[in-house]
């Protein structure tokens, strides 16, 4: 007899086949990882909108003028979030399948951190506002209201930046190569009297001026100053333009990659390819996408 999959167990919590034959720890599963059943969603919802009322906790327990007896009931509640992410964190790691893989990856990291600072604040004084770690948690929302389309374009992006970054990097150095040039410039024009007392301070007015920023906090006087500071601020405008080239180049030879939101039922990796037949993680077999035809 063939063993059932816990893929398989899946699809029949979400069909509502053989339920009750179900053990609770494969109904967990499905509830804290899946969001195609009532239960999932509404588990996923609760927990957006409880890290949504976390944030705001730790954001008014900033306040300097808050009234102690506020303070008490932002903390307590702080307190009672923290136990219940701790009680849904635990859950995590005992359904889960690779428990190693999931506290290693991206959302089993930020789920850690979601919790750490409330404990460490009994030994830590103000470590507890580092929770605001926890809005990076609401990236799940993207897997609850089927922006599928939106996380394929993320990667089609990612992808891209991947691809021209030595491209980026040598326009970087370019760039230092060029405001430590026009910063040394601007020292020996202009000198202590006009602000420039020193080379790094006058780099410092180069990169904000060739980025078009143009704080004001240091300028040139001396004509042959502004003469050198009017040729930054057009390079600048220039400058600008090479990223986004760089970036939108690659963006073009990658377009007809198409990408997936597949998730791998044993190590819960996103399967960014539709063609992709195994996990590229850890070289799980996957089940082939149909494509419907009309």
């Amino acid at each position: 007899m063939v063993k059932e999959s816990h893929r398989d167990k899946t699809e029949k919590v979400k069909t509502g086949e053989n339920n009750k034959n179900l053990s609770l720890k494969d109904r967990l599963f499905t509830i804290v990882f899946e969001n195609d059943t009532h239960a999932g969603r509404s588990f996923d919802i609760a927990l957006l909108w409880l890290i949504l009322l976390s944030i705001l906790v730790v954001c008014l327990e900033s306040l300097p003028n808050l009234n102690q007896d506020y303070r008490t009931i932002l903390s307590g509640t702080e307190w009672v979030i923290t136990l219940l992410f701790t009680i849904e964190y635990i859950i995590r790691i005992w359904v889960v399948r690779n428990k190693l893989r999931y506290l290693k990856s991206f959302f089993g990291v930020i789920d850690l951190l979601a919790i750490l600072p409330t404990y460490l604040s009994i030994f830590i004084a103000g470590s507890q506002f580092a929770l605001i770690f926890r809005v990076f948690r609401l990236l799940r929302i993207f897997r609850i209201l089927k922006l599928g389309r939106y996380v394929g374009e993320s990667y089609s992006l990612i992808n891209a930046l991947k691809a021209s970054r030595y491209k980026i990097i040598v326009f970087l150095q370019a760039v230092l190569v060029v405001v430590v040039i026009v910063g040394t410039m601007m020292y020996l024009i202009e000198g202590e009297t006009s602000g420039f007392d020193s080379i790094p301070a006058s780099i410092y007015w180069a990169i904000v001026t060739l980025t078009t920023v143009g704080f004001g906090d240091i300028t040139p006087v001396t004509p042959l100053g502004r003469i050198v500071a009017s040729m930054l601020m057009l390079l600048g405008y220039g400058i600008i333009a090479v990223p986004t080239g760089i970036v939108s180049a690659e963006l073009a030879k990658n377009r007809n990659i198409k990408a997936s939101t597949r998730t791998c039922p044993n190590c819960r990796l996103v399967i960014q390819d539709e063609g992709d037949n195994y996990c590229k993680n850890c070289g799980l077999q996957l089940e082939k996408k149909e494509n419907n035809k009309v």
